[in-house]
């Protein structure tokens, strides 16, 4: 996707007046192109295929097949499309239920259409968003959360990882070298016991480490 092209959008969600809302919100924006609706998750990925949207919007509660469920055939048929939950649900479970399935964003529905743009726009560049409810619920956390003793500068590259960061743009907030900042996502991932990246996202957001909004 280069810089002058439009971010195409698909909509799904089972309820006939958000979408047709949605929609009507997001074409007053030259740089989006809603390219499909749906009112059901397997109709929007059936669309989806057709179509090849760069973000996908997705209501969690829907008939047949819920929107969490839904991530993963999502993610296996269209790798290049990135998702973002849309709820009225604020549920630390659906939002880390979201986040491990694949996610790349959540928010809610009571959020401005503003935010929603900035939601679309963050993760069609590649990072995640998360609405401020959602980062209020993700930092309601007990203060013995159990973290393996993480070092200040640890939980700084986990915030910065949980925040959808790269290693070049780490670096460039924390004044070392992206070299640098890969042995550090090596060395957390090696000291909690996790394999992926999307699983230190997880961790981070389940321990409300570095969470920002946007």
């Amino acid at each position: 996707m280069t810089a002058r092209s439009k971010i195409k959008v698909l909509l799904i969600d089972n309820h006939l007046l958000v979408l047709d809302g949605l929609k009507a919100v997001l074409e007053t924006f030259d740089h989006i192109e809603v390219a499909g609706t749906a009112g059901l998750a397997q109709t929007g990925l059936d669309i989806g295929r057709e179509v090849r949207p760069h973000v996908v919007l997705m209501d969690i509660n829907m008939p047949k097949l819920n929107g969490i469920d839904a991530i993963e055939l999502f993610r296996k048929e269209l790798p290049d499309a990135r998702i973002v939950m849309l709820s009225m649900h604020d549920s630390r479970e659906y939002i880390s239920s979201s986040v491990m399935r694949g996610a790349a964003g959540y928010i809610l529905k009571d959020v401005s259409s503003d935010e929603i743009v900035s939601a679309i726009e963050t993760v069609a560049g590649g990072g995640t968003y998360f609405s401020s409810g959602v980062v209020d619920v993700l930092m309601e956390r007990e203060n013995g959360s159990d973290t393996h003793s993480l070092t200040p500068r640890e939980r700084d590259i986990l915030g910065l990882i949980g925040s959808g960061r790269s290693n070049k743009e780490m670096a460039e907030a924390l004044g070392i070298t992206p070299a640098t900042a890969e042995t550090h996502r090596k060395n957390l991932k090696r000291k909690l016991g996790i394999a992926t990246t999307a699983g230190l996202i997880r961790y981070a957001l389940d321990h409300g480490i570095g969470v920002k909004a946007g």
